[in-house]
């Protein structure tokens, strides 16, 4: 499933990506006939993905999100809006076994959800590196 329709820039700490996906019918994060705002969650997941592999000269490799914080919902439903989404992150922290982001997701004049993750890159380097500190 790719929700994003375009990358319109990044760079070794921020993208920002473009979609027009919240508003098709047949998106398959829709429950009920409308898309809620906490959607745009994965929106997010996605433009930092992406990030991930343009950032590690095209890596390619499973990242799981494991904590979200200070997520500010500021809008019910993704779905109504008729404006293009901008989804933006920027990475703030991170080895190559975890990052932490933070994320937007908005459209020219107006935040729809904000918040920060943590992104467990690889779990392997993970356990080492918390046995090394403990």
């Amino acid at each position: 499933m790719c929700l994003l329709d375009a990358v319109v820039s990044w760079d070794a700490t921020h993208i920002e990506c473009r979609t027009a996906t919240h508003r098709n019918a047949g998106n398959p994060l829709r429950s009920h006939g409308r898309l809620g705002c906490a959607c745009g969650v994965e929106y997010a997941g996605q433009a930092m993905a992406v990030h991930a592999a343009l950032a590690s000269s095209g890596a390619s490799g499973a990242g799981y999100l494991v904590g979200l914080r200070s997520t500010i919902l500021h809008v019910a439903r993704l779905d109504d809006i008729e404006a293009d989404l901008l989804i933006g992150a920027e990475r703030l922290s991170g080895d190559a076994a975890a990052v932490m982001y933070e994320f937007s997701v908005r459209d020219e004049t107006r935040f729809y959800l904000r918040g920060r993750a943590t992104v467990l890159l690889d779990a392997t380097l993970a356990r080492a590196s918390a046995r090394l500190t403990s």
